[in-house]
C-alpha cells in the first residue's frame, strides 16, 4: 500500500535525522564541516567497490569511511599536516579512485543514481531496520560518550587533565559519522548527505542555550525537515532528497528571525 512506504519514509528519515542532529552539533563545533564532504567523496568510492566485488553498498561505504576515519587521524598526528591538508588529500583521492572503478562497472551504474541522490521513497523493510539499528547504536554511544566527548571539543585541556583519550574520542566521532552518513545515503544521497548534518545544527545553535539544548533541538529540527521535505515531495512532484534539504534550509532561516527578535 501507498501508506506503508510512506510510514516506511517517514521512520527511515526520522530516526536518521534523530542521531544525525546531534552529532551535526560536534561537527559544527569542531569545525569538521569538510571531514564529512570527504566522508561522503569515501563513501562513493565504497559503493562502487560494493557493486565491484559483490558485497552490500552499504558495508562498502562503512569500510571505506572508516578506512578514511583511521587515516586522517593518522596523517594529522604523524605528518604534522593541518586538518584541512589532510582532508583535501583524502577527499579527492578517493573521489578519483571512486570514479576510476565506476569506469570499470558500467552495467552496474544505474544503481548507483540512488545513492547519488537519494530514493527515500523505496526504502525497504530491511533498510529501515537497517537504520534502526544505527541510529540506536549511535544515540546509546553518544549517551555513553556524551561528556568525554564535550570535553574533547569544547575543553581539550580540561580533558587532557581528566584522562580522557583525545585520540580514541576523535575515533569514536568519525566512526560515528561514517555510520550517519552510509544510513544518510539513501536518504538525501552523497551529493546532499553533509546537508542533513549541517542545516538541523546551524539552526539550532541559533537558539539553544547549552550543548545539550543544541543536540535535542538539531534533532527536532531534522526530523521536521524530513516531514515537511516528503510532504513538499508529495505535494509538487518535487526530488526528495532536496525537498528535505530545501526544508531544513527554510527552518534555518526561521532561526535566524528567532534570534533578531
Amino acid at each position: 500500500m501507498a501508506e506503508d512506504f510512506l510510514l516506511r519514509a517517514l521512520a527511515a528519515g526520522g530516526l536518521t535525522a534523530l542521531v544525525a542532529g546531534p552529532l551535526g552539533c560536534f561537527v559544527l563545533w569542531r569545525r569538521m564541516v569538510y571531514f564529512g564532504a570527504a566522508l561522503a567523496h569515501a563513501a562513493l568510492l565504497g559503493i562502487a567497490l560494493g557493486f565491484l566485488i559483490g558485497v552490500s553498498p552499504q558495508a562498502g561505504m562503512l569500510g571505506v569511511a572508516l578506512l578514511v576515519s583511521l587515516a586522517a587521524v593518522a596523517l594529522e598526528e604523524r605528518a604534522q599536516l593541518a586538518a584541512d591538508t589532510v582532508l583535501a588529500i583524502l577527499a579527492h583521492s578517493t573521489l578519483a579512485a571512486g570514479i576510476i572503478v565506476l569506469s570499470l562497472i558500467a552495467p552496474a551504474q544505474s544503481g548507483l543514481l540512488g545513492y547519488l541522490f537519494g530514493d527515500i521513497l523505496a526504502v525497504s523493510g530491511a533498510d529501515l531496520m537497517w537504520v534502526a539499528a544505527t541510529a540506536a547504536a549511535g544515540l546509546l554511544l553518544l549517551a555513553v560518550f556524551w561528556r568525554r566527548l564535550l570535553l574533547v571539543t569544547l575543553h581539550p585541556d580540561l580533558a587532557a587533565v581528566d584522562g580522557v583519550h583525545a585520540t580514541a574520542v576523535r575515533l569514536l566521532l568519525m566512526l560515528l559519522l561514517s555510520l550517519v552518513i552510509a544510513v544518510s545515503m539513501q536518504i538525501v544521497g552523497l551529493l546532499l548527505v553533509v546537508s542533513l548534518l549541517i542545516l538541523p545544527a546551524a539552526a539550532a545553535r541559533r537558539v539553544a542555550r547549552t550543548p545539550e539544548a543544541m543536540a535535542a533541538v538539531a534533532a527536532a529540527t531534522g526530523m521536521a525537515a524530513v516531514a515537511a521535505g516528503l510532504q513538499l515531495s508529495l505535494w509538487f512532484d518535487f526530488p526528495t532528497g532536496p525537498a528535505i534539504v530545501a526544508a531544513a534550509t527554510v527552518l534555518f532561516a526561521l532561526s535566524l528571525a528567532v534570534r533578531r527578535r
